[in-house]
């Protein structure tokens, strides 16, 4: 039994082998996969960085964004304002007119009796202003007949023409 030790030695000594062996198997594996990852977890860490930059230069135009939005915001508020003080001033104007057209309507309803009388007046002061010019007319008309009867010329005519009454005519037709 003496032989049995060694060779229980032996073979504890060959399974302790393989067990060494496999478990190096295992490691050598398990650092091919943890190289791997880390290989992975490079060019993650690379792409996290690209975007991490491009993110903060979003975020950047964003804010630059934003503040510029607000500034033509405010601007635009002062313009929308302005129109709004044209559009109240538009809108008192338009009130002012209906209230002068009103008050004008309304005079012009209660002095209708006088402004028919003023235009019935003006009628007539117009009619004698248009006689009285025709008149006028026909005595310069008459006046400067009696020059041209008055010339050495026509003397002659006058002699002729004094039983015929024409001054008689001339005071008929309103001319004298």
């Amino acid at each position: 039994m003496e032989w049995i030790l060694p060779i229980a030695g032996l073979i504890a000594a060959i399974a302790f082998l393989i067990l060494c062996v496999f478990i190096g198997i295992t490691l050598m594996s398990v650092k091919k996969n943890l190289d791997h990852v880390a290989k992975t977890l490079d060019g993650v860490e690379g792409q996290i960085q690209g975007i991490t930059r491009e993110s903060t230069d979003l975020l950047h135009k964003t804010n630059r964004l934003a503040e510029d939005v607000q500034d033509k915001s405010q601007r635009l508020n002062s313009v929308v304002d302005a129109v709004k003080g044209i559009g109240d001033s538009v809108q008192n104007l338009n009130s002012s007119v209906n209230n002068v057209t009103s008050s004008i309507t309304h005079n012009i309803s209660q002095n209708e009796d006088k402004i028919s009388q003023v235009v019935q007046w003006s009628n007539v002061a117009m009619e004698v202003a248009d006689k009285w010019q025709m008149r006028k007319q026909r005595r310069n008309t008459v006046n400067f007949n009696d020059d041209i009867y008055r010339t050495p010329q026509n003397n002659f005519n006058e002699t002729h023409t004094t039983g015929d009454h024409l001054d008689q005519d001339k005071i008929n037709a309103g001319l004298k």
